[in-house]
């Protein structure tokens, strides 16, 4: 009698042990990224596909990699009329450089303006397995600062529209850019 109480003590206390594994699941939503759409300025409501577009990040060497599957350069640049790009977690602004028409050889077809975002951050605890997410708020008064590089140039992002002030998800265009 005292082996089998043993013996079922020693699998009461083996199997009280095992926790469940604690996987976060790849459809679970994380921070979101800023999905910005680029339209037509003649034709607000058309959406316009950008040419040759890198975007890079204050402090980065490199772009932001749209294309994986490419090599060299052709891994930074998009074609697209919309894109999403992700805001530091550890700041109240991300700066980034958006560069039309990069690596084009005639340097006066290339357009370059600087934007700055600045938001407020919020962490909301997602689950045990993934942890924390970063939801972000853009400030009412100042949500962006741009600048046209060189500034005697001009912008060839002609106008900026905040379109959703909390970017809590993917699925919605954040920012509209015109030009």
């Amino acid at each position: 009698m005292k082996k089998i109480i043993a013996l079922l003590i020693i699998i009461l206390f083996t199997s009280s042990s095992c926790e469940k594994d604690d996987i976060c699941d790849a459809n679970t939503p994380t921070t979101p990224r800023l999905v910005i759409d680029f339209y037509n300025i003649s034709n607000a409501s058309v959406l316009k596909n950008v040419t040759n577009l890198k975007v890079i990040g204050d402090g980065m060497t490199e772009g932001i990699v749209f294309n994986s599957g490419a090599s060299g350069d052709a891994q930074y640049l998009t074609n697209g009329s919309s894109i999403s790009i992700p805001l530091k977690t550890d700041s109240n602004s991300t700066k980034y450089t958006f560069i039309l028409n990069s690596g084009n050889p005639n340097p006066t077809l290339i357009d370059i303006d600087e934007v700055t975002f600045n938001y407020t951050k919020e962490d909301v605890f997602v689950s045990r397995a993934c942890g924390f997410k970063t939801l972000f708020t853009f400030v009412p008064n100042n949500p962006y600062i741009q600048t046209a590089v060189p500034i005697t140039k001009g912008k060839w992002m002609q106008v900026i529209s905040v379109e959703k002030s909390n970017i809590a998800n993917e699925n919605e265009t954040h920012i509209k850019v015109f030009f």
